[in-house]
């Protein structure tokens, strides 16, 4: 089957900062395997339907491409961060055995049990950060109050990270998901910055260990002859600190916002609070503005849906498109609450499924059970058309979210 000569261009635009671009539905039926030009002017793949990215994501063979590849960037002038150029020290960058063993080392200290033990001091981090919002008046930016804290509270924890520097982390999250919103200098600059803050924090940790992540996986390195490098702790120690709060912080801002703007959810959920749950993983599928979706490098030949893709393609998996898909989703279109099941592939698919879901689920959950507790009253404080889409960068998200109460 020939590919369609029509090429789009990434990021998509849409009516609204809540709207799923309409070219979705089109690629879905007519060109779901499509042509796409990226901001760096490269060539890529799109895929939009459910079953061809749920199967590339599956597949063991395909990772995120490293920097020796020479696949399609995606920022132009050098200006990406580690995501975005392929940098090999990041656990979504490896592949093979050093892949496994990296997940492997992360995912016992990420458990659901740990996540259920960690319950109780985010539910009070929830509820501390609502009384400091009350306090300081409407209308407030709810990404700010606590969109952006509570996530950075809850991983600086996690990780043994000094949270007092959360305003440097968040500008080198930024800097490390860039694709245009700075400078190639200024994100190399940014880089170097964040890449020496986490190296002195490894060194310190080694020197004086805790009860943290970080400490723990220092500790399994060393007590593995084959363990990760230095520079490998580095990238692992910066991936896990941008991922553990800056598409959180979106989500959050993004979740909220789509419950408000559809006054009916809101009231649905204070009605029957045991639908926060099923919610939060529909506004997840839901969810229109997730970025560029999973960069995926083929090192073969792929068969999807009749068309062949060529080795050496570089392939966007969009993961939004894919949750609108009709073909696995009863009206797509529509939020239902309490949608289930609800396999969507928020958090991607296969073996480079984000390790941290559970905790990014719970954190979900517990603030949207505090603020259908303390706020019931909450709405929007501007037209949902006023919203303002986060640009730049390689997540997508909501640059506030003002509300009243």
């Amino acid at each position: 089957m020939s590919r369609p000569e029509q090429s789009f261009r990434l990021p998509l635009p849409t009516a609204g900062p809540l709207e799923a671009p309409t070219e979705w539905k089109e690629m879905r039926g007519r060109c779901p395997v499509a042509a796409v030009e990226l901001p760096s002017g490269d060539k890529a793949t799109y895929l939009t339907r459910y079953h061809d990215v749920r199967t590339l994501l599956s597949d063991p063979r395909f990772t995120r491409p490293t920097a020796q590849d020479n696949a399609a960037r995606i920022a132009p002038d050098g200006a990406g961060g580690p995501v975005a150029n392929g940098d090999p020290s990041l656990i979504g960058a490896q592949t093979g055995e050093t892949h496994m063993r990296q997940r492997r080392l992360l995912s016992k200290h990420l458990t659901a049990k740990r996540v259920t033990t960690l319950r109780p001091s985010m539910v009070a981090i929830a509820d501390s950060l609502i009384d400091d919002m009350l306090e300081h008046g409407q209308p407030a930016d709810l990404k700010a109050k606590i969109g952006f804290p509570l996530p950075v509270y809850v991983i600086c924890d996690l990780l043994g990270v000094p949270v007092q520097d959360r305003d440097r982390f968040s500008h080198w999250s930024n800097a490390f998901l860039n694709v245009s919103r700075y400078s190639a200098d200024e994100a190399r600059a940014s880089q170097a910055e964040f890449a020496q803050y986490m190296s002195e924090l490894i060194v310190a940790k080694r020197a004086r260990p805790s009860e943290d992540l970080l400490s723990a996986l220092i500790k399994d390195n060393e007590a593995d002859g084959d363990g990760l490098s230095e520079a490998q702790l580095v990238g692992v120690g910066m991936g896990l600190l941008v991922a553990g709060h800056e598409t959180t912080t979106n989500m959050i801002g993004k979740m909220v916002a789509m419950l408000l703007a559809e006054r009916t959810h809101w009231e649905q959920l204070l009605a029957d609070p045991s639908l926060v749950r099923t919610a939060v993983d529909e506004t997840l599928r839901f969810d229109p503005n997730s970025g560029f979706g999973l960069r995926r490098y083929l090192t073969d030949d792929v068969d999807l849906g009749g068309e062949l893709v060529p080795s050496a393609s570089t392939v966007f998996c969009s993961l939004s498109a894919a949750n609108r898909d009709e073909q696995t989703f009863a009206e797509p279109d529509r939020m239902d609450l309490s949608r289930t099941p609800n396999p969507h592939l928020a958090f991607g698919a296969g073996p480079h499924s984000c390790l941290g879901q559970t905790l990014a689920r719970a954190e979900l959950q517990i603030v949207l059970e505090a603020l259908l507790r303390r706020l019931p009253t909450l709405r929007l404080a501007q037209p949902v058309e006023e919203l303002r889409r986060l640009d730049g960068l390689l997540v997508g998200g909501l640059q506030e979210v003002p509300v009243r109460w």
